[in-house]
């Protein structure tokens, strides 16, 4: 029997091959950042080790490799306030350990108790959940694993802050995750998603397909998580080039991405606003004057010149009149005869270009300013 052609089959599989090259390309930036963390583990861990026993003396070094790859497992976000939490809840779980010990004695329901009061104290103290884990751990170790002898109590502290001044030391200066590259690893995924959702939203709207534009709403809802994870990486990176000179160089392109972060989310949430005014606005079969959905397009062309012009560590011109040329084809739409809710797509998108322009280092009242004389043609 002959085989007929399925129509848009041509369609699905080139999606479904960008799909797999782009989860290929994912998985082995993942792994590599995985790697690397696990190598920073594995040094921390032998630092701590030979510090608490040859530096301090402790025979015992157990929580100094432990709390250095606590310190590690904080991998990407605020590694100093991750690691305060981290020291703090582990001299915590030692001192509610010790303390119980003595009074109860070590076994299985003692055990209990000990984890259990130490979480309590934790969670007393208004603390995270870092903090309280590090400290129901550590008092399991002291509970289990450590001799019950009172003379090791201030051994156990020693150990614990030399581990994680260790593992600080590791993840910031003697083996940091190259931050430029930590950078564009969350980056590039989640400044493309941007980009392309608004390529698709412009796509919608030349084709006048509602569903289309309701299923890049739930997209972009489901990649709001996304832009969170840029902003910790964004974070850790500026405190690896803190330090060492040699990242110092970085200093300015991370400086101008972390100024850049809060309004790239803010015009992230807008956008949405904007998308689901549009799908309003196909859904009501308003007219969509050719200028809207090309002004839309030109927004998620400025998005992706945003990232290119930062790494490059440039001045972000081409950002801002990228920028400034969807107002202004935006005013072109509302010109003509378009409905209420175009207007407000309208709107909507001079928000988003307003953030756009404080990402790229605008001031608020110039930003302003910029967005009104572009709209007025």
């Amino acid at each position: 029997m002959s085989g007929h052609a399925v129509p848009g089959g041509h369609t699905v599989t080139t999606a479904l091959r960008v799909r797999l090259r782009h989860a290929g390309r994912t998985g082995r930036r993942r792994l590599e950042t995985y790697l690397i963390v696990a190598a920073q583990a594995g040094l921390a861990a032998t630092l701590a080790w030979l510090a608490a026993r040859e530096l301090l003396g402790n025979q015992d070094p157990t929580f100094a490799p432990a709390e250095a790859v606590g310190v590690i497992a904080a991998a990407l976000g605020n590694r100093a306030r991750r690691t305060v939490e981290l020291v703090v809840g582990v001299l915590l779980g030692i001192f509610v350990g010790d303390t119980l010990v003595e009074i109860l004695g070590t076994g299985p329901w003692q055990t209990g108790v000990i984890v259990f009061l130490s979480a309590a104290v934790a969670a007393a103290a208004r603390g995270t959940g870092a903090l309280m884990t590090q400290a129901g751990g550590t008092a399991v170790l002291v509970a289990t694993v450590t001799p019950t002898s009172p003379d090791l109590e201030w051994s156990r502290t020693a150990n614990a802050t030399v581990g994680g001044a260790i593992g600080l030391l590791v993840v910031l200066v003697l083996a940091p995750l190259n931050p430029m590259r930590t950078v564009r690893r969350v980056a590039d995924p989640t400044l493309n998603l941007f980009a392309r959702e608004m390529t698709a939203s412009a796509e919608a709207l030349a084709r006048a397909d509602a569903r289309a534009a309701q299923e890049i709403l739930h997209r972009m809802r489901a990649a709001k998580p996304q832009l969170e994870r840029l902003s910790e990486a964004v974070t850790a990176a500026e405190e690896v080039v803190r330090l060492p000179p040699v990242r110092w160089r970085r200093r300015r392109t991370l400086a101008a991405y972390g100024r850049a972060v809060e309004h790239m989310d803010r015009a992230f949430r807008n956008s949405q606003a904007m998308v689901r005014r549009i799908g309003t606005t196909l859904r009501d079969e308003e007219p969509v004057p050719a200028d809207l959905p090309a002004a839309v397009e030109r927004l998620g062309e400025a998005v992706r010149m945003l990232h290119r012009e930062f790494l490059a560590a440039r001045e972000p011109v081409q950002t801002r009149e990228r920028v400034l040329s969807a107002v202004r084809e935006a005013g072109e739409a509302c010109r003509q005869d378009i409905g209420f809710s175009g207007t407000i797509v309208v709107a909507q998108l001079r928000t988003v270009a307003n953030d756009m322009l404080r990402a790229t280092g605008v001031s608020s009242n110039e930003a302003r300013r910029m967005v009104r004389r572009a709209a007025a043609g």
